[in-house]
């Protein structure tokens, strides 16, 4: 079966998640955004309201669906409706772009309502290699896998996490999606320095990047704990390693996550602005480049 490359197919901009209460919003003042984003369990009901409003909006701007309930890291087989209600969706929108996260969600007595981490090992490795490659297969297109924001460590996990990434990319020729709050959260709560992280994540397989704010408390040692909660503004630690992390993928479609307690629109917007304002001055930083080497 041929897989479509997507690597072009979002646009270098700011996009925003589609929330019910700003369709309205939308659709009456045509706002200037790159890109929305839906999670796509969303919208697996053959029809309804949401779905007339996701039609309009997705003819007038780009569309990407982020999976949430896929579970690819489970160990057991893919749901193959789950997969078929998805292939749906795909056929119906023919979204830009199409991603889901490095975790597993489901078990023999069902779904949990989490996106739990995973032990880097062959083990698990080779079955997510599969499972990406089985959902690659299943949608005609390739897919984007999103690094994870944890909490635990695996003493069992005998492979980094970002060599795991670029194994499961090398094996399926997935993309990855670099999500930057992840990083910062998961740095926080090991201990671990996140601009060292995104130096060595492989820029050149990055399609997308999230963006999203957290919630902070103390662990029982007093020590920071950051949760990526995704209810309030970006925080300014997470820009500074944004435009870090432009710095090495260069200009790249960026969303702005915020699942959780919903702004008005206009807040909303402000943040996709100030993204894209750092996106444009990516793009002049390295067109000037360009210039003084000519």
């Amino acid at each position: 079966m041929s897989i479509r490359d997507d690597r072009l197919a979002l646009p270098p901009r700011a996009g925003l998640g589609l929330k019910p209460q700003h369709y309205r919003a939308i659709l009456s003042g045509e706002p200037d955004v790159g890109f929305f984003e839906v999670h796509a369990e969303n919208y697996m009901s053959a029809g309804g309201p949401p779905h007339r409003y996701l039609e309009t909006i997705a003819g007038r701007y780009p569309l990407s669906l982020h999976g949430v309930g896929l579970s690819i890291g489970a160990d057991r087989p893919l749901d193959k409706a789950h997969l078929a209600r998805l292939r749906r969706l795909v056929d119906r929108y023919r979204p830009a772009s199409f991603s889901e996260h490095l975790a597993w969600s489901t078990h023999d007595t069902g779904f949990l309502n989490d996106l739990l981490p995973l032990p880097y090992t062959p083990e698990t490795l080779a079955r997510v290699a599969a499972h990406v490659d089985e959902t690659q297969q299943a949608l005609g297109r390739r897919m984007l896998l999103e690094n994870p924001s944890t909490y635990i460590l695996f003493t069992e996990s005998t492979i980094g996490e970002i060599d795991f990434l670029e194994a499961v990319a090398a094996r399926t020729g997935c993309g990855l999606l670099l999500d930057v709050n992840n990083v910062m959260v998961s740095a926080v709560n090991h201990r671990l320095d996140p601009f060292a992280y995104v130096d060595r994540f492989p820029a050149e397989l990055v399609r997308e990047i999230h963006l999203a704010g957290y919630d902070e408390t103390t662990d029982a040692a007093g020590d920071r704990l950051l949760i990526d909660a995704h209810g309030t503004p970006v925080r300014t630690d997470v820009i500074e390693l944004y435009r870090h992390a432009l710095s090495r993928t260069g200009p790249v479609a960026t969303l702005i996550e915020w699942d959780n307690d919903v702004p008005d629109f206009p807040t909303l917007k402000a943040e996709a602005d100030r993204a894209d304002a750092l996106i444009a001055a990516e793009t002049a930083r390295r067109n000037a480049a360009q210039t003084r080497a000519a």
